[in-house]
């Protein structure tokens, strides 16, 4: 049995799961996201989503844990809701925003302009003295993630002094140099 896929997803309040087919739509404050699903049988029983395979084909086992997890995850989208956290780390490198247009100064010869999805709140912070800050609010995690790699994607962090695009948090593996 799969230690996540075996555990129940409990259901908040204020938060509501409706399962018509093979699709499973979960509604909140936050907003509502949909998810089809095959291959496992998922049911709401008092308070609680709960997700069962069929049988023990590997299919069924490697679909079991994954949609338990999609759906637990749709659920605290919902509620809570979910943030990534950008830090530009560079000399001149600069991040604003109007509405939903993300403009980036990241050390190329112009500025790189994205449209977020609207469904994601763009934040800029920029302090004296600190590196500026890209905050990604959405419910749908999927979608936070996919953004929050887009922005990464142009410029990663490099080895030697740590210059570019990272999350909050992350540790870069860093790397001496040549030696005279």
């Amino acid at each position: 049995m799969s230690r996540i896929g075996k555990s129940p997803v409990a259901i908040p309040e204020g938060v509501t799961v409706e399962i018509n087919d093979n699709v499973i739509t979960v509604k909140g404050k936050q907003g509502e996201l949909t998810q089809q699903f095959d291959a496992v049988s998922v049911k709401v029983e008092e308070g609680n989503v709960i997700v069962e395979r069929p049988s023990d084909a590997k299919d069924h086992r490697a679909k079991h844990g994954l949609y338990r997890a999609l759906i637990s995850n749709m659920i605290e989208g919902v509620s809570k809701g979910w943030t990534k956290e950008l830090e530009l780390v560079g000399v001149g490198y600069r991040a604003s925003n109007q509405g939903q247009k993300l403009d980036l100064a990241v050390g190329f010869s112009h500025n790189i302009v994205l449209d977020i999805a609207p469904e994601v709140k763009v934040e800029t912070v920029s302090e004296k003295g600190k590196n500026p800050i890209v905050k990604l609010t959405s419910h749908d995690k999927q979608l936070v993630g996919q953004v929050a790699a887009k922005i990464r994607s142009f410029r990663k962090p490099e080895p030697y002094k740590g210059k570019g695009i990272k999350f909050v948090g992350e540790q870069i593996r860093r790397k001496a140099g040549k030696t005279a």
